[in-house]
């Protein structure tokens, strides 16, 4: 009995990979993930013309509640945010130009799910080119449903890759 020895535990085990292959796998998810991360942030940035669009259309929805010359500058502002909105996401050429028909025309084209928002856009399309008192005159629900299809168009436009 004198001549046993006590028994010695292992050393407890490393927790370190043991093979290469987990170490592949590790750097692949990581370049995966900032790939992933990356992806976000230039989407994140290309949109915020989209974001910015978005805020003003906000501040335009007060006064477009008003009646009167109000609500006529308003849905002028209108107008002219939306086509400030195709001028950040397609080149000048393509845009600057269009009006009336073509200018409708356009935005379905462009619509992509938002299609259905194009009629009350054209609707705006069309009269503003009267005088602002027809604009003024124009029902307050008319306002809030371009206002609607107007924010529906801004967020739900197909915009050219980058």
């Amino acid at each position: 009995m004198n001549d046993l020895a006590d028994i010695v535990a292992p050393p407890p085990p490393s927790w370190w990979p043991q093979t290469a292959g987990w170490l592949v796998v590790g750097i692949c998810a990581l370049c995966a993930l900032l790939w992933l991360g990356w992806r976000m942030w230039r989407h994140w940035r290309a949109n915020r013309y989209r974001r910015a669009a978005i805020k003003e259309l906000g501040r335009l929805q007060a006064r477009l509640d008003a009646n009167g010359p109000d609500r006529a500058q308003a849905l002028l502002a209108l107008a002219e945010l939306l086509k400030r909105t195709a001028l950040a996401a397609w080149p000048r050429e393509t845009v600057a130009a269009l009006s009336g028909t073509s200018w409708r025309d356009f935005l379905l084209a462009h619509a992509g799910k938002a299609a259905d928002a194009v009629p009350p856009l054209a609707m705006l399309i069309e009269t503003e080119y009267l005088d602002r008192a027809a604009l003024g005159r124009w029902p307050a629900q008319q306002s809030r449903d371009t206002v609607a299809a107007c924010r529906r168009w801004i967020a739900e436009h197909q915009a050219p890759p980058a």
